[in-house]
């Protein structure tokens, strides 16, 4: 080996060493950065005819795990849509009130029983009919208020999908354009590293709103596939859409319905989305929220069609009328009930009514005995009524041996294609008290996925970090290592240098 090619080797290994310290310094100056990643140099052997020439410097590129970093997007996605749902049913969980104070829907009924039972004792007493018709007052506000706020979180989970067809275009907007600047990069034999690092950011963002699948090419390009098979399109141009509505009871999405569906490049992918924030608020717009409403409506419902079988109008719409609950959910009078629900004026302008009767009840097969009110003038004592709503308003049977008809558990939503949980209740206490359970529980349910679905991504992204992240403690041993590594090389140079002033010394 000449003295030039040892000089050549020796600067060219300097070279190296220099690009490999700038990185570490890079790196431990954005140790804080979100989204940096450890960026390593690594030199490739040069040879001639079998002789070491030198080390060329290759492109900065990322240490990532690319498989832990998808791992940790779909555990974000989780996390992400795990909150929505946990914060938009929060208000249905306070319109249900607090079971254990006795104000929720069960409580409620329970408290109404109670007042008859105390009215039963001295049906004379007007105190005690007023206050039946009281319990029956706060009842029925119990069940507007639910209803009215199982409305709102309806819509509030509309407006949430529209946003977040928003945040997957600017996502989808941001990742085309860094897209397109790294294989400009890459194809001018440049690093893209910290580009890439930016896109994975907006990837994340992404994945926070569907879960994504991402697929790398060899210079820069990537294609993403939504959980399901879509194939997301790069090209700049808005790719998901949702019309903004009012949604009301009666709308939902799909067939003859009202509600716009979340549509990528005008084909509706409302039911084909998986995991984020869209998925959870389609679900709750479409499924969850809906099948509540109908369990509310049929609770209010037979609470008045019971009340109404045994001769006391108690319960009735804004119109003075109690629904057929033999009819289909779907379109027919349940639908929205609890919204109108309210003491019928009759009984809150005479609350003798609620001891002697608003009308009288034919016998039929199957149904309630016969009954006739008492009349103008009556016995004071009168507990007749007071006796059938205590044994069968309230009770599992409309008559002895005659079952009160059964609260349907499918066949509902505004389409007819829900199906409650709710079964084999026969009481309106029972069925008042699990539905309470069931919809307030579904908040807890929704926090309980949320904190397990954090927990994992806490444990990737601590992962992630250690893996893919800046440890500083060990880039700065790394910098000793660099250090020292540039000194040998230094010397070299130096012991190259005083052969050269040897060389030239003798010559001269």
């Amino acid at each position: 080996m000449t003295l030039d090619l040892a000089l050549s080797v020796a600067r060219s290994g300097l070279r190296l060493l220099d690009r490999q310290m700038a990185r570490t310094a890079d790196d431990i100056a954005n140790a804080g950065t979100d989204g940096h990643t450890r960026k390593i140099i690594e030199g490739k052997a040069l040879s001639a005819e079998g002789i070491g020439i030198g080390v060329r410097s290759l492109p900065v590129a990322r240490d990532v795990d690319l498989a832990l970093q998808a791992a940790e997007m779909r555990a974000g996605g989780d996390v992400a849509g795990a909150a929505l749902r946990t914060d938009l049913l929060a208000a249905v969980e306070t319109a249900h009130g607090r079971p254990e104070d006795g104000d929720s829907i069960g409580g409620l009924l329970s408290a109404l029983r109670a007042d008859f039972i105390s009215l039963r004792e001295a049906p004379e007493d007007p105190i005690r009919r007023s206050a039946v018709v009281s319990a029956a007052g706060d009842l029925a506000a119990r069940f507007n208020g639910v209803s009215t706020a199982l409305e709102h979180t309806r819509q509030a989970a509309h407006d949430a999908l529209v946003d977040e067809a928003t945040a997957a275009n600017a996502a989808l907007a941001e990742i085309a354009g860094l897209t397109v600047d790294i294989r400009r990069e890459l194809a001018a034999g440049r690093t893209a590293a910290d580009l890439e690092d930016k896109r994975d950011l907006a990837l994340g963002r992404l994945a926070e709103s569907l879960d994504i699948s991402v697929i790398r090419g060899n210079m820069g390009d990537v294609t993403i596939v939504a959980r399901g098979g879509m194939v997301l399109p790069l090209d700049g141009a808005p790719a998901f859409s949702v019309t903004p509505a009012t949604v009301g009871v009666g709308a939902w999405h799909g067939g003859a319905g009202t509600l716009p569906g979340l549509m990528l490049r005008g084909e509706d992918v409302t039911r084909r989305v998986i995991g984020g924030r869209m998925a959870a608020a389609a679900e709750l717009r479409d499924l969850t929220l809906p099948r509540m409403q109908a369990e509310l409506d049929l609770a209010a419902a037979h609470t008045a069609a019971r009340f109404e079988a045994q001769g006391l109008r108690l319960f009735t719409d804004a119109a003075g009328t109690v629904p057929d609950v033999s009819l289909p959910y779907p379109g027919g009078p349940m639908l929205g009930f609890a919204a109108a629900i309210s003491v019928s004026s009759a009984v809150a302008a005479d609350p003798r009514l609620v001891r002697d009767g608003t009308h009288a009840v034919v016998a039929a097969p199957g149904g309630a005995t016969a009954f006739t009110p008492n009349v103008p003038g009556g016995p004071t004592g009168f507990a007749t009524l007071l006796d059938r709503v205590l044994d069968f308003t309230f009770g599992a049977n409309v008559a002895t041996g005659s079952a009160q008809p059964a609260i349907p558990t499918g066949g509902l939503g505004p389409d007819g294609t829900l199906v409650s949980a709710l079964s084999g209740l026969a009481s309106l206490e029972s069925y008042g008290g699990a539905l309470v359970a069931a919809q307030s529980g579904a908040r807890a349910e929704a926090e309980a996925a949320r904190d397990r679905a954090s927990a994992l991504g806490d444990l990737l992204g601590t992962r992630m970090q250690q893996r893919s992240g800046v440890d500083v403690d060990k880039e700065v041993a790394a910098m000793v290592e660099l250090q020292n590594a540039y000194t040998i090389n230094a010397r070299v140079i130096a012991t190259i240098q005083a052969m050269w002033d040897a060389l030239f010394g003798a010559v001269r």
